[in-house]
């Protein structure tokens, strides 16, 4: 059951579940909207300096450093850290992405019912047409795991199981580097800030996703383990190097699908609108702070930085100086 359950945190967290009737399913192309589809151009710049771009929020006596990061990543990547030390030594604070979410299962009678109405004693891939039945197969054989390993009728539950399994596989991680600058920040004894938000209460909403938003993102997964991790190698080197547009490249690939669950919005929404809010209240002590967010969030239209320059807030570019 833990195994299975750290999937389901992911999938919780764009409140996203939904038990299928059992019929065989075929795929469905309408794709949910992305709510980070749409980027603000100007805020999308090639890093002046060396090492990752930075973004520059403030206000007449406080800048807040904003550095946008991958949402996927390789494990331990490298990365030019100078610029961050030195805007690390001396700051009021580090703000970070939301993590870990909290979910109180044994408090949540519901999320028990819920996740028992995912399990199932019959393998996934009997639910599939054949073409995609042989694709999977072929996935999950290379990953090493058994046709037992994915017992649900669930797409939304399986597509989970198996992008979670593809990139422990791959190496690949979205807790990098967050992980590392949060070490970083408490050597050097500087005060993170990180939001966690407590599940339990929306579980009510797991089972309410759409077959057809489900089998997207089970499609989405598979194609993306298919494909292996050149991409997000690719995007994560270009990141490192201040390239910006190419470090996009790899962005809101799997997790773009899960935007179509019931409540994943107003979900999305409540986490920029966070995320924002603590800048804002970094912003009212006098010198400097650091923040991290995820660059498509941090960009987009009604993401982060927009939400900061609607405030009155001034907002610079990694090009400016």
């Amino acid at each position: 059951m833990r195994r299975y359950l750290a999937p389901l945190a992911a999938l919780l967290s764009a409140l996203a579940v939904q038990a299928l009737a059992q019929v065989a399913l075929v795929p469905d192309t309408a794709a949910p909207a992305d709510p980070d589809g749409v980027l603000v151009e100007e805020l999308v710049v090639m890093g002046r300096l060396p090492g990752p771009a930075w973004w520059r929020v403030s206000d007449a006596d406080t800048t807040v450093y904003v550095l946008g990061v991958p949402s996927l990543a390789p494990k331990q990547m490298q990365w030019d850290r100078a610029l961050f030390e030195r805007r690390l030594e001396g700051a009021n604070a580090v703000i970070l992405p939301f993590r870990p979410l909290k979910l109180k299962l044994m408090g949540a009678p519901r999320a028990v019912i819920s996740y028992m109405r995912l399990k199932s004693r019959t393998p996934f891939e009997t639910t599939l047409d054949a073409p995609t039945r042989a694709r999977f197969v072929a996935v999950r054989t290379r990953l090493g795991e058994p046709a037992e390993h994915y017992g649900t009728r669930n797409p939304l539950a399986a597509g989970l199981l198996l992008i979670g399994d593809y990139r422990e596989q791959a190496r690949l991680t979205d807790t990098d580097p967050s992980k590392l600058i949060r070490l970083l920040a408490q050597r050097a004894r500087v005060p993170v800030e990180q939001k966690s938000y407590d599940l339990a209460p929306l579980l009510a909403s797991v089972v309410r996703t759409p077959p057809a938003a489900g089998r997207v993102c089970f499609d989405t997964a598979l194609k993306e383990a298919e494909s292996g991790p050149a991409g997000v190698l690719a995007a994560a080197r270009a990141w490192a190097d201040g390239d910006v547009r190419a470090a996009l490249e790899a962005e809101r690939t799997y997790e773009m699908c899960l935007a179509g669950a019931p409540g994943a919005a107003a979900f999305d929404a409540r986490t920029k609108s966070d995320q924002a809010a603590a800048i804002a209240r970094a912003l009212a002590r006098p010198g400097h702070a650091v923040a991290v967010v995820q660059l498509r969030p941090l960009l987009s239209q009604g993401g982060v930085l927009d939400r900061l320059r609607a405030q009155g807030f001034e907002v610079k570019t990694p090009g400016e100086s």
